[in-house]
């Protein structure tokens, strides 16, 4: 039960509070190309042992990764006022064609978890530069995204988030795809829900929670700087449903060979998650136009894959 976090930015030093408080690990190395920066977030974290169940935390280098199970890249620039997550992608490449190698050199059987954005672009570098099973490299995809969604629509519905089946899958970015085809409120289809229990219901809601959506990294960036706590449970939920052999279904961003005519990307569908990483691709029955949509987020996401493998960054 031992992971490698690389990078403690707000990112990752939030994850691995949230991985500490709910007890997922008993090891975690934290790495960080500022090792001061690592070692206090270490001891930051050490100084609340009395109030979690035990674990050993510590500041480390990549030679201490070598029987980590889960290793979560969350290293490299954060996204900035103005910027789009794949406007990320050239700085990032950079980052990670040397946090790679080193990874693989001290650990070939774990399993990759990528966060840094833009992320299914990164994650398919990952692959390619690892040389990992596919199922051992994993994005954080749209778990957050998935988890955003159903946040709006249990506001606007009134009812509890956990009883809300939601999926956002495609691109952790713009293109993303709301799947309202398979939104339901208890096994009630959306639209029948609202039908049935909202007063006055207003179809142009759909949109209207789409754009929330799809914006609210952005708002959350401009009004405190960076995300960090939704990300964070959205980390460990992954983490969990690896370590415990949980068989979670999850919107992760996962490597898409040949799937609704798509070829050859990383984007997130719900997946089957397991001590295996991506155990089962699961393909829902989208409606045409969300199959669509899905086809467009591909070709957004290839389109940066593309220009950085054939580039000289």
């Amino acid at each position: 039960m031992k992971i490698g976090i690389i990078g403690t930015g707000y990112v990752g030093s939030t994850t691995a509070f949230a991985l500490m408080l709910q007890g997922i690990v008993s090891e975690m190395v934290l790495i960080d190309v500022n090792r001061d920066k690592a070692e206090g977030e270490a001891l930051d974290l050490i100084h609340s042992m009395s109030f979690v169940n035990p674990i050993e935390i510590y500041a480390g280098d990549y030679r201490d990764l070598k029987d980590a199970s889960v290793v979560i890249i969350s290293a490299g620039p954060s996204i900035s006022k103005g910027e789009t997550r794949l406007d990320l992608a050239s700085k990032n490449y950079k980052v990670f064609r040397k946090i790679v190698p080193k990874i693989v050199e001290n650990n070939e059987n774990c399993i990759l978890l990528v966060v840094t954005n833009p992320v299914d672009v990164l994650s398919y570098v990952t692959l390619k530069l690892s040389g990992f099973p596919e199922n051992r490299v994993i994005g954080s995809g749209t778990v957050l995204d998935s988890s955003r969604f159903r946040a709006a629509l249990s506001k606007k519905l009134n009812v509890d988030a956990r009883n809300i089946h939601a999926y956002i899958i495609g691109e952790h970015g713009d293109s993303q795809v709301a799947a309202w085809s398979l939104t339901n409120i208890m096994g009630i289809k959306f639209d029948e829900f609202c039908a049935t229990y909202i007063k006055n219901f207003d179809p142009a809601i759909k949109q209207e929670i789409e754009r929330e959506v799809k914006y609210s990294a952005y708002k959350v960036i401009e009004k405190k700087g960076a995300t960090s706590f939704a990300v964070a449970l959205a980390i460990a939920k992954i983490v969990k449903s690896i370590l415990r052999d949980e068989n979670s279904i999850l919107t992760v961003s996962t490597y898409v060979r040949s799937l609704y005519e798509i070829e050859d990307v990383f984007l997130s569908l719900p997946c089957v998650v397991n001590r295996n990483g991506v155990d089962k691709v699961l393909l829902p029955p989208l409606l045409p136009a969300e199959k669509g949509a899905l086809r467009n987020s591909a070709e957004v996401i290839k389109s940066y894959i593309d220009q950085l493998m054939s580039s000289k960054v």
